[in-house]
């Protein structure tokens, strides 16, 4: 059962994503409501059937006071597509400063991107533009929306009206 499940906030925002079991045991306990349910299938005990949950909302509001994707190695190579940001090769992947932190670049998202190891080396202790590499994509910071919505994985059709993206026409 690797499917996930949108957990809303009491005021429909998305909050989280979590396994299907989780989402169900919150609607069992009555914690959470059932918003929307997945047509591909249902969770059967010996005796009842219930709908696979596609999208929960919480009963009682919680409070985040940090609402913001934590800098890791791994959410960088998320952003960037586990791929090198100069090359696009998806084998040997590090990070690089894209200033490097002995010319006072700093540890951040906007620094920070996906690299390979041999373009790592050619690099070295330069700019992008001094070792003539170019990027396929400027870094950025992404906010906890565009996280959930691009690097969750795979997204029902039903949490788009959740997550701020267009529906295609």
């Amino acid at each position: 059962m690797g499917r996930k499940v949108l957990v809303l906030n009491a005021d429909y925002s998305a909050l989280s994503i979590c396994t299907v079991p989780k989402a169900f045991a919150l609607v069992y306990l009555d914690k959470a409501e059932l918003v929307s349910d997945s047509q591909k299938g249902y969770l059967r005990t010996i005796d009842t059937t219930y709908p696979l949950p596609s999208v929960i909302r919480l009963h009682r509001y919680v409070s985040l006071p940090f609402k913001g994707v934590m800098l890791s190695r791994q959410n960088v190579f998320r952003r960037d597509g586990n791929k090198c940001v100069y090359c696009g090769s998806h084998e040997d992947l590090t990070l690089d400063h894209l200033t490097p932190k002995s010319k006072g670049g700093k540890t951040n998202w906007d620094n920070l991107v996906t690299a390979c190891r041999r373009c790592n080396s050619k690099k070295g202790d330069l700019s992008p533009e001094e070792a003539k590499l170019s990027l396929s994509r400027r870094p950025y910071k992404p906010s906890f929306i565009m996280f959930l919505r691009d690097f969750a994985g795979s997204i029902e059709e039903n949490w788009v009206p959740f997550l701020g993206i267009k529906e295609k026409v």
